[in-house]
């Protein structure tokens, strides 16, 4: 369990000497909460989710206890579901659709809670990916601003190739067309690369807490 926490300061030390605005998302999806306890423990404060339901089942009381621990959900949301995510996630990575933008709106004004948003960008163009397509975004981000929704930043999970500095770069240039602060991008594969390319959120999961069974 201590090999958890000397993960997360090599990690934070690395990115640290390249951009130290880049902020690590601990991806502890499927870990249960005594895995992810020495984290914790060590101070950390942000982590990712995929589930809605297991996210609500491990974090709940953790999180009411403790008021600083950001809680970002990475994983597709489905309609149906975003009742169920406001207020427990600090942080949505996934808006990639108008009806979950009104779904959004329309729970954050039941809950008199503001989730901060990233609208999902997908930036290889593949089919079996969501997000919004690069052909459609501007259109998908105006029409965004009839909601009076906190859209912070973009997200995006490029092609898993060699190379995905690539699409690092595409999104900044994505980014520069918006008014937009926060990238969220680049896993335990690529976070150095996405650290270099302008990314303030890193979202690192085997890399901290080891291969999942």
């Amino acid at each position: 369990m201590h090999n958890i926490v000397n993960n997360l300061i090599l990690i934070n030390k690395e990115l640290s000497a390249i951009n130290t605005n880049t902020k690590i998302i601990a991806v502890s999806k499927t870990f249960p909460i005594k895995h992810i306890q020495p984290a914790i423990d060590h101070g950390h404060l942000h982590f990712g989710e995929n589930k809605v339901q297991e996210a609500s089942e491990k974090w709940t009381e953790i999180k009411e206890k403790n008021k600083s621990i950001k809680l970002h959900l990475i994983g597709k949301l489905q309609t149906n579901k975003v009742k169920f995510c406001l207020p427990l996630f600090d942080f949505i990575h996934s808006l990639d659709n108008i009806k979950l933008a009104e779904k959004i709106a329309n729970e954050q004004i039941k809950k008199n809670y503001k989730p901060k948003l990233f609208i999902q960008v997908n930036i290889g163009d593949e089919d079996q990916k969501s997000g919004v397509s690069l052909s459609e975004f501007e259109n998908f981000y105006k029409k965004t601003e009839d909601f009076e929704l906190d859209i912070i930043g973009l997200m995006c999970i490029p092609p898993f190739v060699e190379d995905t500095e690539y699409y690092f770069k595409k999104m900044v240039e994505i980014q520069k067309k918006t008014n937009l602060k926060e990238l969220s991008m680049g896993m335990s594969n690529d976070y150095l690369s996405a650290a270099n390319n302008s990314a303030t959120y890193v979202r690192i999961g085997s890399k901290i807490f080891g291969e999942r069974s």
